[in-house]
């Protein structure tokens, strides 16, 4: 039986014990930078968009206190003519926002390269870009559904029109059209694993495979002018061998602030046009 009063002899320090009080190797702890959550980088294109700006800010901030995850905008003002700098300047006053202005109009592709450059830019490896329509339409609650199935193992989560659960309020019948068309035509020529809808502005991007674009194709990333860049960035990630999937989407264009950009016939045609690059480049 030990007795409790007789005093028990000194252990010898041990270096390779981490316990050791007098080991000479430095004590570590965890780098809490290291293990942050992931930061979101919403990448907002906006031309002419005082009427529906102030609202979606209004619920991006709700969606993000919800989920909890840090977060910052980019707003890109593509030469607006009404307010829309101005609104994104006042709103920096109550959340992470910030503004890169053009001062002339340049289209929506070069909005969309500039807001993730600016993006990318501010991202750690592990963080993830969102770019979405600035008019009100998409639905921010989204985005942390989107973030959970980058962290299950996509590099690009697309809000689709055409999974199950999607619903789509309130768009003109044409545009409607464009959107079938579009599936239709992309699915035959590119059929791509996880992809439905190839032309949705709505998405989350591993930050690091936006990195990867830039550092691969330059501006060319995001090449077109008009509405066809969203898919001529897929297809492009496509060729880099990302992994794509989606979740449905409740598109309110019945929540549309001002007039709709997009010029169908025009749009239809440069989408062809980018259709027929990719194609001669064995996309």
């Amino acid at each position: 039986m030990i007795d409790p009063k007789r005093e028990l002899p000194a252990m010898p320090d041990n270096p390779t014990n981490p316990l050791s009080a007098s080991s000479s190797a430095p004590a570590t702890t965890p780098n809490p930078l290291r293990f942050r959550p992931a930061k979101v980088i919403l990448a907002l294109p906006a031309y002419n968009e005082q009427e529906a700006l102030p609202e979606l800010l209004e619920r991006v901030g709700e969606a993000f206190a919800d989920s909890g995850l840090p977060y910052e905008v980019v707003i890109v003002d593509d030469g607006s003519k009404d307010d829309t700098a101005k609104i994104a300047l006042q709103m920096s006053l109550q959340m992470p926002v910030h503004l890169v202005k053009h001062e002339v109009n340049q289209g929506l592709g070069v909005t969309i390269r500039d807001g993730l450059r600016e993006a990318v830019d501010r991202a750690g490896e592990r963080d993830i870009i969102i770019t979405m329509d600035a008019d009100n339409t998409h639905p921010p609650g989204l985005i942390n559904r989107m973030v959970q199935s980058v962290h299950e193992g996509c590099d690009c989560v697309i809000a689709s029109r055409f999974q199950n659960g999607a619903r789509v309020v309130g768009v003109p019948i044409e545009r409607h059209f464009l959107s079938i068309g579009a599936r239709l035509l992309f699915t035959v020529l590119f059929p791509t694993r996880g992809v439905r809808d190839f032309t949705s502005g709505y998405r989350a991007y591993r930050a690091s495979a936006i990195r990867a674009g830039f550092a691969r194709y330059g501006d060319d990333f995001v090449g077109e002018t008009g509405f066809s860049c969203m898919a001529d960035v897929l297809l492009k990630l496509r060729k880099m061998g990302c992994v794509f999937g989606e979740v449905p989407l409740r598109l309110r264009y019945d929540q549309k602030g001002g007039a709709s950009k997009m010029q169908v016939f025009r749009t239809i045609w440069l989408t062809l046009k980018m259709l027929g690059r990719h194609r001669v480049k064995g996309s």
